[in-house]
């Protein structure tokens, strides 16, 4: 499989998550697909077997690593690396928009207000996530991110 084809693979397998996300967020469908498992552990294991590849293989640029802006910027000068970090932004902003979308929904906030902050979320990342605050603080609802009412606890 070329990188190019890897790279479409992994962009377009998280659309329909996102789409069930912003059109259908009561959906049992959303519920059993972009609520569970089945993206981290599928978008997980192609970070997976990129990063071993990376880091045992040899699958990378020269001078790759962590210790200086130089070596990071490596990191992405090579297909692999591109993939590995790719992957890395589709599974954490995907697992944040699902959060979101959990949250708006405990908190009974109305979706018109919440889909341009997942939209945001797909496409900004953090962008995303910080319009949500917004929206949550504009109504009344806090920052605070427990899951549930410190009364609760």
């Amino acid at each position: 499989m070329s990188w190019d084809v890897l790279f479409m693979l992994v962009s377009a397998v998280v659309v329909p998550a996102w789409l069930l996300l912003v059109l259908a967020p009561g959906w049992r469908t959303t519920q059993l697909v972009v609520h569970s498992g089945m993206y981290p552990l599928f978008l997980g294991s192609i970070y997976s077997i990129c990063l071993i590849a990376s880091l045992f293989f040899g699958v990378s640029a020269e001078g790759t690593g962590f210790s200086s802006i130089a070596a990071v910027s490596a990191l992405f000068d090579h297909p692999n690396g591109v993939i590995i970090g790719w992957t890395h932004y589709l599974v954490f902003d995907l697992f944040v928009g699902a959060w979101i979308g959990r949250d708006a929904q405990r908190r009974g906030l109305p979706h018109l207000a919440v889909a341009p902050c997942l939209i945001a979320t797909f496409l900004f990342g953090p962008l995303g996530l910080l319009a949500y605050m917004l929206v949550r603080f504009s109504r009344g609802e806090g920052l605070s991110l427990f899951e549930t009412d410190t009364a609760e606890r």
